[in-house]
């Protein structure tokens, strides 16, 4: 502590922060067992115990069509979007020229920084009933294929949506973990026979497999919030029924149906859950000899 004093006190402003406004916000949990109005604020609003969590435990239907729209989109995620990353590192790793792999990096880097409003705004006018498509489709007497409004593909157009603004991002951590590794281990493999598919499988990919275990188990944290912003921009388009979901749960029967209690037990368990599941995916991660988050 002594000998680092300077660079404790450069965590002093970010420590704050982070109390400030991620644990201090916590005590606002406890209109979970409340009647909660805003107008009278926490202290003079009645207790109602556990009758908020109701909806949890008697089936309510919109909050069970809620929640098996989130898990549908979470199964999504994981199998389509969490991998996107990491071919799109193996695949810029592979190039040959510096320049080039600069340049891609840097294109596919800026969908990052768009607001989802501007990347659903861009989508709509190339995919929905008079967007770009649709006018080339039209002036080659195809028909029209209004894929923004169909709630059939309601998932896999907020997924493309998804890999389109974050895996070029997301694959940084990757691609700095494969410039650690050490290039002797490829020739060593290149010498024993080894192609191209064999030295990923046997050298890039264990060099990357503490590091996608700790990013799984981190989106596990955050498993059941898919993108509020992103659905609440689009659910005018499909309806409630396809495009529904915790998050978007939360917000309707909170804020606009001033159900303030439901909500803020429905986002307590959601955190809840989240806890339960980095923890277990932790102790899997010990079983088969990673470290995971934390050692034990």
């Amino acid at each position: 502590m002594r000998r680092d004093r300077a660079l404790f006190w450069f965590t002093v402003p970010g420590i704050l922060a982070v109390l400030l406004f991620h644990y201090v916000p916590l005590l606002g949990n406890v209109i979970a067992f409340q009647n909660y109005q805003p107008f009278i604020g926490i202290w003079h609003s009645t207790w109602a115990g556990l009758d908020n969590f109701a909806v949890l435990f008697n089936g309510d239907q919109k909050f069970l069509h809620a929640l098996i729209n989130t898990l549908q989109l979470l199964l999504i995620q994981v199998v389509f979007v969490f991998p996107a990353p990491i071919l799109l590192a193996l695949t810029l790793n592979s190039l040959i020229s510096e320049r080039v792999k600069r340049l891609v990096q840097n294109v596919l880097y800026l969908p990052h920084f768009l607001s989802w409003v501007v990347v659903v705004a861009i989508f709509q006018q190339m995919l929905s009933n008079g967007g770009l498509v649709n006018v080339l489709l039209r002036a080659q007497e195809l028909g029209t294929w209004n894929i923004i409004g169909d709630p059939d593909l309601f998932k896999a157009l907020l997924t493309s949506q998804v890999i389109w603004k974050d895996t070029g991002w997301a694959a940084i951590l990757f691609l700095a973990a494969l410039s650690r590794v050490d290039s002797h281990l490829y020739e060593a493999a290149a010498v024993d026979g080894a192609g191209r598919w064999r030295q990923t499988w046997h050298v890039t990919l264990p060099a990357l497999r503490g590091l996608i275990v700790l990013l799984l188990i981190l989106r596990l944290g955050d498993a059941l919030s898919v993108g509020f912003e992103q659905i609440i921009l689009q659910q005018t388009s499909v309806g409630l029924e396809v495009s529904e979901v915790l998050d978007t749960y939360v917000y309707n029967h909170g804020l606009l149906a001033g159900q303030w209690g439901v909500s803020a037990a429905v986002g307590l368990v959601k955190g809840i859950v989240g806890v339960v599941l980095v923890l277990g995916a932790n102790r899997v991660a010990h079983v088969f000899g990673e470290e995971g988050i934390y050692r034990r």
